[in-house]
């Protein structure tokens, strides 16, 4: 009988990245497919019958688990609670588990329900595997120390994803990173010497992906997409023509470290193949914390000219920034912003530092014994920390507050925008064809924007852009409506941290009153639901003040703080129900 296998995405939670926000307007589910458990089809034999569902875009019902011989899932770390979830149905369902990917892959140890870990990378650890389940004897945990050609990885499984959920196609040519920053885990899982794709294959999968009917922006995911520069040379030559040939269907975005800047060749070829966007690791402009965490290629380089340099040539840079380093200083707040307003870098990724496991930096302050709990994974909008920080940790989260609130402010947003705009030549990119959904994109985008609390910046925003950056203009409107998302969710992250600590105030307030009660020995049953409604109408009203703001506040962190309400009116009325 042909073995079933039901391939799970879990869900991404809500965050800088997810542009759940803007994904409306482009009337798609997600932003990108999962590129890993579509190459795990493609590894695994071919005479399976094998679906895929993601969560992201598609419900997971108890009868598609019941229909599976095994459920294999694979995970980033901030994925964890749906990943959880999903492992307790399948638990309940009866059916086998086998996990792997960045998450299971350095947290298996503290994973529960799962039947088998296949780690490290696939393309090694799932035949071995198969051949023990298939012969009735699999192992628990499979690792691989070495690492595998990927000469001979297969192509992804493009055939079990319907294409039309995402904005984004995934496409990888390599994996490694030549750098060994102290808080990054792509060494450890994928090692320092880049490992390539042929470019034969990636044009292959380039062909894949454009049968599909797939036409749009497709993310090359290499963690550095030049860390083989001679290699990558090679390739982008054979991406133009085949770009050229096919009447230049896709434009492409990736990430890179900030010597792409001083690559000339590389910068010109990617210009050709309709590069249209480049994420660069920035963290901070403080070189001495660049050099203390291990990131000396940006002091090598100037970053800020760096970045303009990339920017002439027509390519948006996004980058991602830190604080919460132990050298970080009192004002590296307000040097965030600055550096980010004066760089013109719309995008700009900055969360509080996490220690991953696996990590150098987890390493250190496990020695150092300041870990303080798992990483979620999602330091964009996540204002706990999972380590005792050098500075004063409510100044931290304090000061990453205010450089959210700063950086995206609309007005802050779209003057940068401006001037990323201004470096952007007017004939940047090959001209593309405006497509009918396209402008269905801009209408809905132009509709909710206009009426919105920051209507007048945006449509001044547009105003100018199209006055001054005509031949540009599709890409400012683009940006545009990447920020609508990124407003949202500054505000949503501000209003549910100021929520939940006014909340955390009303129930410590109202524990107060009841201990002083109990000590003075005048506590009575009435007066304790008394207490214990005033409590709840005062968080109520808060809540709903908040959702006036903003409609996302969740429902389920206003029932958290009236379940810890119960709970201590609970253990008062057993308190005086049998006094000690």
């Amino acid at each position: 009988m042909k073995k079933r296998i039901l391939l799970v995405y879990p869900e991404n939670p809500l965050t800088y990245w997810s542009f759940k926000y803007a994904l409306k307007f482009v009337n798609k589910k997600a932003a990108m497919p999962p590129l890993g458990l579509m190459t795990v089809a493609a590894i695994l034999p071919q005479e399976y019958d094998i679906r895929l569902i993601d969560l992201n875009v598609k419900q997971l019902h108890d009868k598609d688990i019941e229909w599976a011989d095994i459920v294999f899932l694979s995970a980033m770390i901030v994925q964890k609670d749906s990943f959880s979830e999903v492992v307790k149905r399948c638990n309940n369902a009866g059916v086998p588990v086998a996990a792997g990917g960045p998450y299971p892959s350095s947290s298996y140890e503290i994973i529960s329900g799962v039947d088998y870990f296949i780690l490290d990378e696939g393309e090694i650890t799932i035949p071995r595997f198969v051949q023990d389940w298939e012969n009735g004897n699999p192992a628990h945990i499979y690792r691989a120390d070495e690492k595998p050609d990927l000469s001979l990885s297969p192509a992804p499984r493009y055939d079990i994803i319907d294409v039309n959920n995402y904005t984004s196609m995934a496409i990888q040519n390599s994996r490694g990173c030549p750098f060994s920053c102290e808080f990054c885990d792509i060494i450890k899982m994928f090692g320092r010497k880049p490992r390539l794709k042929t470019p034969g294959q990636f044009i292959a999968e380039m062909d894949t992906v454009y049968n599909t009917g797939f036409r749009g922006s497709v993310f090359i995911v290499d963690d550095n997409f030049i860390g083989n520069t001679r290699e990558v040379k090679i390739l982008l030559k054979e991406i133009a023509l085949w770009q050229t040939k096919h009447f230049y269907p896709f434009t492409f975005y990736t990430e890179s470290s900030i010597n792409l800047a001083a690559e000339e060749e590389i910068l010109d070829l990617m210009v050709q193949c309709c590069f249209t966007m480049v994420f660069l690791g920035v963290e901070t402009p403080d070189e001495n914390t660049l050099t203390a965490i291990n990131k000396g290629q940006n002091v090598r380089f100037n970053v800020f000219e760096s970045i303009k340099k990339i920017q002439s040539k027509g390519i948006e840079v996004t980058s991602g920034f830190i604080v919460g380093f132990d050298t970080d200083t009192d004002d590296i707040f307000q040097r965030q912003i600055d550096f980010i307003q004066r760089a013109g870098i719309p995008m700009a990724m900055i969360g509080i530092l996490m220690a991953l496991p696996g990590t150098e930096l987890y390493r250190r302050l496990e020695r150092e014994g300041r870990l303080l709990d798992e990483s979620s994974g999602n330091n964009t909008n996540n204002l706990e920390l999972n380590f005792i920080p050098v500075m004063e940790a409510s100044k931290l989260v304090a000061g990453y507050k205010k450089v959210l609130g700063e950086i995206y402010n609309p007005k802050k947003y779209f003057e940068r925008t401006l001037t990323f705009l201004s470096r952007v030549p007017a004939d940047k990119h090959i001209v593309h064809r405006v497509e009918k959904g396209d402008l269905a994109a801009f209408g809905r985008s132009f509709l909710t924007q206009t009426f919105s609390r920051y209507g007048f910046r945006y449509l001044s925003f547009l105003f100018k852009a199209a006055l001054f950056y005509t031949d540009n203009f599709a890409l400012a409107v683009n940006i545009a409506v990447k920020g609508h998302h990124f407003f949202t969710i500054t505000r949503l992250t501000l209003a549910t941290d100021e929520f939940n600590s006014y909340a955390a105030r009303v129930t410590a307030r109202f524990e107060s009153r009841l201990m002083k009660k109990t000590e003075r020995g005048r506590i009575i049953p009435a007066y304790i639901n008394l207490c214990s409604e005033l409590a709840k109408k005062q968080i109520m009203r808060k809540y709903r003040s908040m959702t006036i703001i903003v409609h996302d506040l969740s429902w389920y962190e206003y029932q958290e703080f009236i379940r810890k309400i119960d709970a201590v009116a609970e253990a008062y009325r057993l308190m005086v129900a049998f006094p000690v």
